[in-house]
């Protein structure tokens, strides 16, 4: 899968689209946490009976499932009754009950915990907007925080951001401590003898056993498809007829499976960043890592053209020299200024994170720059601000943990070492510095503990109203040609193009795209179909 993140590191927030480890590529856009806001503590909720609510016995079932709300089958949940609270601000928390296992939902409940900004002028109301920031594994109420929508938008729609089921404060999927979590991260991503093999699969065995063991039944239920289910209970409990959404990068497969479940539901509905939910596992592995050695080459063309660029002075030989400066680092960590050494793995993320943002790109020369001197700390720094790691070496977000459940739920894959060794030019040949990375992604989901649930939908959507897709056309994460492919399967589908480089299109200084989405979400008028910018 692919997907995720604007690298804004002043304020370390980032958005982008990697599994950590042995896992496969994916996306999301993350903001910065505030312990002090219990709203965006990465702490899980335990919910709280009400008159109608039971919670579960916790020595049978993990923290976050409950019985739900009183009534029979899905109508129990669509029919609840919410308590909105204050939680800073004008804004509004609150926990919405859905079924764990949507083919049993008279059985366990989980928590959604939901967070909305009411639109500033109630008396003209549209409704709401949901939004989702990518992932899999990004908090929606992160999202509220930064996501920087017009006033003409923010004025008459309530906008509701939510953490996706297995995420963060809502009922969350958990796979080791932060201390195995550190290991994980920094392991080897390109295995290239028999012993780093084996590490590389002893590795993601430790790390499944342990999503085994601390997520339970919830592990089996973190699908897309089930997460689309939520957001019409969520349409329902504020009181639409028609779900209005605004999805980025992985987001986008959370819409577009919406409204393959739900055509007659979609109101206003934008894909920025969009994920091809008919591609082929493989396939969207090989595109994303092309995509990443695209954003690299325009990195490097400007790197070059400013005059002392660490990695050299051509693109052919920069590029070289960074995969030569990954070899070194699978044999000889480089040291930092405190006690934690930059591995392989550590310098793939530091590297790909600014890749995202051009305005990134100074960063990651930065890195560069202190790398071939032999010192790590920036691309440290970098790496951190990926997977979200704390200077005391927590991990508030479970993003990472969340990736894997989800992709693999979503496109079970079944390939051998064997057959990921032997196809692994197929990678390298479209990606010579990413692919070799790359080229393990399959192995995740190939070894998946839990089977999928749920099956995927018809994403042509008859019936739905005009759906706007957007893509970039450097997209590192997401590769243009998804989008186009999406507008393409979508019945309805709109495709508005940014010409211009990093993940997703709205709010990165393009009047033109932030013109069009904003006309279309405020009035409903959608850009004419293949709309350049």
């Amino acid at each position: 899968m692919s997907t995720r993140r604007a690298l804004r590191l002043s304020a370390f927030a980032a958005v982008v689209g990697l599994t950590a480890g042995c896992g496969a590529a994916s996306d999301v856009a993350a903001s910065p946490k505030s312990s002090a806001d219990p709203a965006t503590s990465a702490s899980s909720p335990t919910p709280t009976g009400t008159d109608d609510t039971t919670v579960a016995d916790p020595g049978t079932f993990p923290e976050g499932f409950g019985d739900g709300p009183s009534g029979d089958g899905l109508d129990r949940f669509y029919d609840q009754d919410v308590a909105w609270s204050a939680c800073g601000g004008t804004d509004e928390c609150a926990d919405i009950w859905v079924p764990l296992d949507y083919g049993d939902p008279d059985g366990q409940a989980i928590t959604l915990k939901a967070k909305r900004q009411p639109a500033a002028d109630q008396s003209n109301k549209q409704g709401s907007l949901l939004i989702n920031p990518g992932g899999p594994g990004g908090s929606g109420i992160d999202y509220l925080g930064f996501i920087g929508l017009d006033s003409s938008i923010t004025d008459t729609y309530d906008v509701v951001g939510f953490d996706p089921r297995g995420v963060a404060t809502s009922t969350p999927v958990d796979c080791i401590s932060d201390t195995e979590l550190d290991a994980y991260v920094a392991s080897d991503p390109t295995p290239d003898d028999d012993a780093e093999v084996q590490d590389f699969q002893d590795i993601w065995k430790s790390y499944t056993d342990g999503c085994v063991e601390n997520s339970g039944p919830l592990l089996e239920h973190v699908s897309t498809v089930e997460v689309a289910r939520d957001m019409d209970v969520i349409r329902q409990v504020v009181g639409d007829n028609k779900l209005s959404y605004f999805g980025a990068s992985y987001g986008t497969y959370i819409g577009a499976t919406y409204a393959g479940l739900f055509p007659d539901k979609v109101g206003r509905m934008v894909l920025d960043g969009a994920v091809d939910p008919e591609s082929k596992p493989r396939t969207n592995a090989v595109n994303q890592a092309a995509g990443f050695d695209l954003a690299l080459t325009a990195y490097l063309e400007d790197c070059i053209s400013q005059g002392s660029c660490p990695l050299g002075d051509s693109v052919d030989a920069a590029r070289q020299r960074l995969v030569e400066l990954f070899k070194q680092l699978d044999q000889n960590p480089l040291p930092t200024s405190g006690d934690r050494e930059v591995t392989e793995g550590l310098a793939f993320y530091g590297v790909i994170v600014p890749l995202y943002s051009r305005d990134s790109w100074s960063y990651l020369t930065q890195g560069l720059e202190e790398a071939v001197n032999g010192k790590g700390d920036t691309l440290l720094l970098l790496a951190d601000a990926y997977t979200e790691r704390q200077a005391d070496g927590s991990y508030p977000s479970n993003s990472l943990e969340v990736q894997s459940a989800v992709n693999c739920l979503d496109h079970p894959e079944n390939e051998t070492i064997q057959q990921i060794e032997a196809n692994g030019d197929g990678f390298t040949s479209k990606a010579p510095v990413f692919g070799q990375a790359a080229m393990w992604w399959p192995y995740a989901c190939s070894n998946w503990p839990v089977q999928p649930t749920e099956e995927q939908p018809d994403f042509s959507a008859k019936g739905a109203a005009p759906i706007v897709v957007v893509g970039t056309t450097r997209d590192p994460a997401t590769p243009y040609e998804q989008s186009v492919k999406l507008a393409e399967e979508l019945d309805s589908g709109v495709l508005l193009s940014r010409d211009g480089d990093g993940h997703t299109a709205y709010g990165a200084g393009n009047a033109c795209i932030d013109e069009a989405i904003n006309t279309y979400l405020a009035e409903g008028t959608p850009p004419p179909d293949g709309k350049e910018c």
